[in-house]
């Protein structure tokens, strides 16, 4: 069953999904041709937010880490899309080896390995997971939640010279990583030069910038806007950014607030031209990094002046202890969707180009312009009953099947994005 979703809708969203709905031809021969030129990536999950004017992503992740949260009806599409994924890249692959984030102690990641693990199994890999933590000097099981096991092992170096990544007695065609590599590229993941790391070390956060990933966005809702007759501005969370940044020592504070006000200045404009009456917000969070960490929620520059030390202490950090000397200000999107009495969120995963489910990310302790991506948050899988793929002509626009092909189309807009942005990223030989 769908889980219970009360959204106030306003003209401009419903005109948005008709629009989508009435050009789905044109919009699935547009993303194939788009495939044609462009390689998508592994895996990927997009967050995005629905205000009743506009449906945009604000958030997208090249090493998901909630295929536990995932509707089990699903895992099919899931197997499917990673035979696909695989077949690519390694199409006589037998072994495939899987490297996690370090998070031990956290019970739900692991089963989001486990999950992820038990998908790459069911698409005819023999999988094993290979760990980082140096702790881990041996074959190590571990007891889940739901009742399942995962074994941990050591990883390392094996082959000639040393030059490919294995566990003892295995040697993986492909290396997916889970880890995001926030704190850099570790020494033993360095110079593999004879398998495929997927997705590539340039993917990482110690890299990655969401600037980049949202000006690749732009580019690819002006292009996706122009193909079906909408306004981009629909689909599209406009942003600034500051590069120098310090907020312990408060520099960079000028440089925030007038970015800040220019991008609310915009803001304003497009809410007379569209009649909305909400007053808009931006969200200043870290250009790179994840977890929900380093964001805040501000309405006027004025408020990025004189942070507390809670404040600055909150911003300056985010996951593995790293600084934030670089920030994003991004369009702020409200959410008008609200699941079990709290504030929630869709959020789309998807393997190869295909869209392969998703959940609702629900905190009923914050706000319609917060993140959700807190303390006090849970999930909801999209227990919807035809998947994100197929709209139904003979029903509404915001009728379930196509609310949720709304997302898939969007969402496969962020991902076309990230492979524009991995490919602009690449090295260069």
């Amino acid at each position: 069953m769908v889980p219970h979703l009360t959204t106030a809708l306003t003209g401009p969203l419903l005109e948005l999904e008709r629009r989508i709905l009435e050009n789905d031809t044109t919009v699935e021969r547009w993303l194939r041709s788009q495939w044609q030129e462009h390689t998508p990536p592994f895996y990927s999950s997009v967050d995005l937010r629905n205000a009743g004017y506009k449906l945009a992503p604000v958030d997208t992740n090249l090493f998901p880490g909630g295929f536990n949260n995932l509707n089990a009806e699903f895992l099919p599409l899931c197997v499917q899309a990673a035979m696909s994924a695989i077949e690519k890249i390694c199409p006589e692959a037998r072994n495939l080896l899987l490297v996690p984030e370090n998070h031990t102690r956290n019970q739900f990641y692991l089963m989001n390995v486990a999950s992820l693990a038990s998908i790459l199994h069911h698409a005819g890999l023999n999988v094993r997971i290979g760990s980082l933590l140096p702790e881990i000097t041996e074959p190590t099981t571990l007891d889940l939640p739901d009742g399942r096991t995962l074994t941990l092992e050591p990883l390392k170096r094996i082959g000639t010279e040393n030059r490919r990544l294995g566990l003892e007695g295995f040697d993986p065609c492909a290396v997916l990583l889970n880890n995001d590599l926030s704190g850099g590229v570790p020494e033993l993941l360095k110079n593999v030069n004879e398998q495929f790391l997927i997705p590539p070390p340039w993917a990482g956060w110690h890299v990655r910038r969401k600037s980049v990933h949202f000006a690749a966005y732009q580019d690819v809702a002006l292009s996706f806007a122009g193909e079906i007759g909408i306004d981009p501005w629909l689909i599209n969370p406009e942003f600034e950014v500051c590069g120098k940044v310090n907020f312990n020592e408060r520099s960079g504070e000028e440089c925030l607030a007038a970015n800040i006000d220019t991008l609310l200045y915009r803001m304003r404009a497009k809410y007379k031209e569209y009649g909305i009456e909400s007053e808009p917000f931006v969200i200043v969070k870290a250009d790179a990094g994840t977890y929900g960490m380093g964001i805040m929620t501000v309405k006027d520059a004025s408020e990025v002046k004189g942070l507390n030390r809670k404040q600055r202490n909150k911003m300056s950090v985010i996951k593995e202890g790293m600084p934030v000397t670089e920030v994003i200000i991004q369009e702020g999107v409200p959410t008008f969707e609200r699941v079990d009495e709290g504030s929630a969120e869709p959020v789309v995963y998807m393997i190869d180009r295909y869209v392969v489910g998703g959940f609702y990310r629900v905190n009923t302790g914050r706000g319609v312009n917060e993140n959700l991506n807190a303390p006090g948050m849970t999930f909801k899988p999209l227990a919807f009953d035809t998947g994100c793929s197929l709209p139904d002509a003979e029903l509404g626009p915001d009728a379930p099947p196509n609310r949720f092909y709304a997302y898939g189309v969007i969402a496969r807009l962020a991902m076309l994005a990230a492979s524009l942005e991995l490919e602009r990223g690449a090295p260069q030989e």
